[in-house]
This record gives C-alpha cells, sequence and structure tokens, in this order.
C-alpha cells in the first residue's frame, strides 16, 4: 500500500532527530524554478500572493530569498513539517527501519515540490494550492502540478501493490488526475467523525490528529492489507462497520 498525506503550513529548520539517509525530492528542478518566481515578488506582493499578514509575508519573504544561501540546509519533509497530523506521526521514536520503510511508502503533497517522500530535503517556505504566477500562464499551483504528478502518483502506488491510502485533506485531490488516479488504482479513504445529537460530524482537529495517528500505525506496524486497518484504535476512535464500505473506511468516536 502507499499511503499520502497533506503538508503543513508550520515548519521548522531544526530537529535533534537522526535519519538513517537523506534523499532529494524528485520535482527538485521544478521547485527551484518556483523559488525563483516567487522570489521576484516583494514583502506586500507576497502577502496579498498568498493572504498572510504583514509579519508572516516578510518572514517568507526572507525564506525565498534565503533559499539558496549555503546556511540554509534545509531538513528531511518528515521532520520539516510540524503541523498536527505530523506531531501524531511522533517520528521522535522512529527507528531506522520504520524510516526506511516510511520512505518507501509514504507520500506528502507539496505546492512547492510537487510530492515529497519522507527523507527528501526540503526547506521552509509557503505556498498555497490557488496561487497564480505570471510564470505559470496564471494558473493555480494546482493546475500546473496536475499534469507533472498524475503519471508519478500512479506509478508509485502501482510499485506498492496498487492500493492508496488516502489521508490527505480534501483539496489535496486537485492535485492530480483524480478520476484517473481512482480508475487505475484502488483508494481507500479513512475517515474519522464523532457523533453529535445521532448524526455523525467532523471536528476538523480530531480528524487531524486521527490522520496522523492512523500514519503512524501503518507505518510502524508495516500494514500492507486494508482489512488490518479496522484494528485501527485511538482516543475512542474505531472502526464502524456500518457505516463504512470497502473503499470508505469510518472511524467514529461516541
Amino acid at each position: 500500500m502507499k499511503i499520502y498525506i497533506s503538508c503543513a503550513k508550520t515548519m521548522t529548520s531544526h530537529s535533534t532527530k537522526n535519519v538513517p539517509f537523506i534523499s532529494k525530492p524528485h520535482f527538485y528542478d521544478q521547485a527551484v524554478q518556483n523559488v525563483m518566481d516567487i522570489s521576484r515578488f516583494s514583502s506586500d506582493e507576497l502577502g496579498k500572493l498568498l493572504k498572510i499578514n504583514t509579519k508572516l509575508a516578510a518572514e517568507n519573504y526572507f525564506r525565498y530569498h534565503n533559499f539558496f544561501s549555503e546556511e540554509n540546509t534545509g531538513l528531511p519533509a518528515i521532520l520539516s513539517y510540524t503541523g498536527m497530523v505530523f506531531k501524531r506521526i511522533a517520528v521522535k521514536d522512529f527507528t531506522e527501519e520504520d524510516f526506511r520503510y516510511a520512505q518507501d511508502h509514504l507520500l506528502i503533497t507539496s505546492f512547492l515540490y510537487g510530492l515529497l517522500r519522507p527523507l527528501d530535503v526540503i526547506k521552509n517556505y509557503r505556498l498555497e494550492g490557488d496561487v497564480k504566477l505570471p510564470e505559470r500562464g496564471n494558473i493555480s499551483m494546482f493546475d500546473y502540478w496536475k499534469p507533472v504528478l498524475t503519471d508519478f502518483f500512479i506509478a508509485e502506488i502501482k510499485k506498492n501493490g496498487g492500493i492508496l491510502v488516502n489521508l490527505a485533506s480534501s483539496e489535496m485531490k486537485d492535485l492530480f488526475d483524480w478520476k484517473r488516479v481512482c480508475k487505475e488504482v484502488r483508494v481507500v479513504t479513512p475517515d474519522f467523525y464523532v457523533y453529535k445529537n445521532g448524526k455523525l460530524s467532523t471536528v476538523v482537529i480530531y480528524a487531524k490528529m486521527c490522520r496522523g495517528e492512523m500514519t503512524r500505525f501503518l507505518l510502524k506496524n508495516r500494514v500492507e492489507n486494508p482489512e488490518q486497518m479496522k484494528s485501527f484504535e485511538w482516543e475512542g476512535f474505531c472502526y464502524n462497520e456500518q457505516e463504512s464500505t470497502d473503499d470508505h473506511m469510518v472511524f467514529t468516536m461516541g
């Protein structure tokens, strides 16, 4: 099985965790061109482009202009992102074997880098899927990446048994020709709900935490069959057979 998750907005450039090896992003050349194009914007222009406040705009202006500095060595993606999903993956106790397995079975979306493996070295950035760059013909990053990533994504899934565990946020589907993905491989999507007034509801923070915990569960236990996913339990969330289908696995709490 192949697992894919979303990138995070929050990042760090420091980590004390050692990894067995590092790798170069598959779409590094495209990322470099993206950085060069974005670096042409002023701090104010960048703020408007990314819809962020003045402080964040200045921080990311510096990030892009410092991108190729020798001091800016970067970090493996799995250590660089610090959002809730990555916090719950909790690689602090990963063994060398865990990292090697993750490298072969996990993909992380990125609007700058396209798709990343956990040990691909990246540098801090901020970018959104709806950003349109003049150098890209004013098409969104979603539309830029779709023809670049789709064949690669499908091929990677097929290398891992032709099953994709979709633990990314829904907008990430727009990075690919999703109809083709679903036609050529089996996509299994876990969803996490709580019962409110007798109805299933999504609580965003719980959903993010569960995605991270599920990713950790799949990697740590070397899960290769969707049937094995049904044994996942965390903080009261467990598999709900009644609400599930073969390709849409529902986990509920309460």
